[in-house]
Order: structure tokens, then C-alpha cells, then sequence
């Protein structure tokens, strides 16, 4: 039976070499998430939050220490295990948006779905749905340079929780957009932690940072903070039509 945490991470260490300099990002990082808490994780530049966003995600292993993703140590997957894991289990989100340039917003939000073998119709009905929730059916057969940033960062929201995934992970989702835009982008992020999803996103901005239940700060690699508190509630609210998987 599977436990209440849906991320614990243990004793992270993680060094970088600058030159003659070995930097130390995480310095023995240990943090326990619970399924479906909406957690902000801060700090300023080179204090280890993305490192940490990285090792979570799958998408850089730590020097030592260990990262369980539903009781899964990840040290102990094999290639073909880890991205197994990390398409059906955790969407990512990047502030870069990451949309590939001539694809249609359909067809961004619906790759994900072609790496997890789903059949080609129900990928796309599943795309379909996504981009009419995220209010972007109008645009779904628009290339990324046709869409403003707004547009893009929400096309970017549907590809990662087009395979239903239980965790999303979002690096610095509101960094290129203006307040309003951002403001909209963290409205979906409320209704997608509503649904039951774990949100977990990396910010330096404490304005973004208020809209989670809980904050962990970073500094020099280290957990200096971790707080809960009362979310904000985004002023703009996106249309309904998310379930938890």
C-alpha cells in the first residue's frame, strides 16, 4: 500500500565543477511531499531549486542521496524504467515553454501521448479536450510563434497533464510573462491541484510564491525554510472541466 508521500527525498547532494570551483548545489537536501500538496520551492539564483526541481523530475541524478517517486527509489530504475516514470507519472512545465516550433499546439499537446503508446485518436481527443479547457480550441492549429507567451505557457500546461500524470512539475512557469498573464497561468494551476494533482514549481518571485499552501526556501544548497500558509487565490479563474486521475 502505498504511503501518504508521493515525493521524499533524502540526504540530496549534488556538486557542480566553475573552473577550479566545485559548487555545491544540494548539500544533504531531505523534504517529504504529500500527494496532492501544492508546493512552492524558492530561493535565489545558485541556491538549489532547480537542482532540486532536476532531481525530483528525473531529469538529473544527484551525486548521492535518494529521490522516491511513489515509493520508487529512482536510483534503481533502469533507462527504459525512468522513462517510463517520468511520462506517465510527472508533467513538466518550463518557464522556455520547450513547445517544438513546427508542431500545431494539437500536435505538442498530443506527443506526449504517442511516447506513451496511446492509440492516435485517443491522443488527439484527449488533446482536444485539454486545449478546450485551457481556452485555446480556437487556436489549436496554431504553430508557437502564433501564439503569445500566455498561449504558449497554457498549450505547455495541456502537453504535460495530456498523459494524466499524478505529479506536475513547473520551472519557473510565470518567468516570461506579464502579471495578468501569470495571474491566469496560476488560476490553471489552482484548478489542476484541485483536481487532485500534486503542483510542485520553482519561482524566485514571493508574489507567485503566495499562491501555494506551502513554501520551502533554499539557500546554499540548503532547506533554510518550509512553510505552510493559506494560498492566494488567483483572480482569474479558467474554465472547468478537470478530474483528478
Amino acid at each position: 500500500m502505498a504511503t501518504e508521500y508521493i515525493v521524499r527525498t533524502k540526504d540530496l547532494v549534488k556538486t557542480f565543477r566553475l573552473g577550479d570551483e566545485t559548487l555545491r548545489a544540494l548539500d544533504g537536501v531531505s523534504v517529504d511531499i504529500k500527494r496532492g500538496e501544492y508546493i512552492s520551492i524558492m530561493g535565489p539564483s545558485g541556491s538549489g531549486k532547480s537542482t532540486l526541481f532536476n532531481a525530483i523530475g528525473g531529469l538529473d541524478r544527484p551525486d548521492s542521496g535518494s529521490v522516491f517517486i511513489n515509493d520508487v527509489d529512482m536510483a534503481q530504475l533502469d533507462a527504459g524504467e525512468l522513462a517510463y516514470l517520468r511520462c506517465h507519472t510527472i508533467g513538466y512545465i518550463f518557464q522556455t515553454f520547450n513547445l517544438i516550433p513546427v508542431m500545431t499546439a494539437l500536435e505538442n499537446v498530443t506527443l506526449p501521448t504517442i511516447f506513451a503508446g496511446q492509440p492516435t485518436d485517443d491522443g488527439i481527443a484527449r488533446g482536444m479536450e485539454l486545449l478546450k479547457i485551457v481556452q485555446l480550441d480556437h487556436r489549436m492549429h496554431h504553430k508557437p510563434s502564433e501564439l503569445s507567451g500566455g498561449q504558449q505557457q497554457r498549450v505547455a500546461i495541456a502537453r504535460a497533464i495530456v498523459n494524466e500524470p499524478r505529479i506536475v512539475l513547473a520551472d519557473e512557469p510565470t518567468g516570461n510573462l506579464d502579471s495578468k498573464t501569470s495571474d491566469q497561468v496560476m488560476a490553471l494551476f489552482q484548478t489542476l491541484w484541485r483536481s487532485g494533482l500534486t503542483i510542485i514549481f520553482v519561482t524566485h518571485e514571493p508574489d507567485v510564491a503566495e499562491y501555494a499552501s506551502r513554501v520551502i526556501t533554499l539557500k546554499d544548497g540548503h532547506i533554510v525554510a518550509d512553510i505552510r500558509q493559506r494560498p492566494k487565490l488567483a483572480q482569474e479563474a479558467p474554465s472547468p472541466g478537470l478530474s483528478a486521475a
